[in-house]
């Protein structure tokens, strides 16, 4: 193998296109599926825990093993291991839209803990003042903690999706399509140096992009 080997390709840039958009489906859907679900999880942690506004001691323990099982788990682990319960669901345990499922099942819990860990780290007043004026529960969340954990989710919203992103490329093991799909069938199986240096350099620009974006969205929030 020489050099004009190495820095040949096969790949077309509408390849790269078609791997970009693919990846941006994977990522958009189960972010905002696994943030929904992620959402409801994290307040019920929040409310139930002990000593927190509702306790419930049997359902905080319950959701608390299933985030902690599920975010102990490898993503790759995890794909596998639900394989049949992907085929049951899509009807198909591989493709893009296959992969939505662990995916999202394994953002969920991530986001939890993070929007769990975002809301108790509001100060201790803002509770006294939402009792002081006689605010609900859903009131108290809606009005007086969310807002003030507002940029502390949105960084936990910036993570999950970089976490995403990586998962997706790991999808791509088998046929789950996007960009890591791209470089494990041109890049690794058929030595394509070209392919996997183009598909770093498009995974770190996107990633410091999200970075950036969503770290200036939590200053601003940080400001409001």
């Amino acid at each position: 193998m020489d050099l004009t080997d190495i820095f040949d390709t096969r790949v077309g840039f509408e390849k790269y296109g078609e791997a970009a958009i693919e990846t941006l489906y994977m990522v958009g859907i189960s972010l905002l599926i696994g943030t929904i679900l992620g959402a409801g999880l994290g307040i019920i942690l929040v409310l139930n825990r002990p000593g927190g506004l509702r306790p419930v001691r049997w359902l905080y323990e319950i959701v608390n093993f299933v985030v902690n099982t599920v975010r102990s788990l490898p993503f790759i682990i995890l794909m596998v291991a639900i394989l049949p319960f992907t085929r049951v669901i899509v009807g198909s345990s591989i493709g893009t839209t296959a992969a939505l499922v662990p995916l999202t099942i394994f953002i969920a819990p991530f986001m939890a803990r993070l929007i769990e860990q975002s809301v108790l780290d509001v100060d201790s007043g803002i509770l006294e003042a939402a009792e002081s004026m006689g605010a609900t529960t859903w009131q108290t969340i809606r009005y007086f903690l969310l807002p003030e954990a507002k940029a502390g989710i949105i960084l936990a919203l910036t993570t999950s999706t970089i976490t995403l992103i990586s998962a997706t490329a790991m999808a791509g093991t088998i046929g789950g399509g996007g960009v890591g799909d791209l470089a494990i069938s041109y890049g690794y199986q058929q030595f394509d140096t070209i392919a996997i240096i183009i598909t770093v350099v498009i995974l770190i620009v996107v990633v410091q992009l999200i970075q950036a974006f969503g770290t200036w969205w939590a200053r601003r929030a940080r400001n409001d």
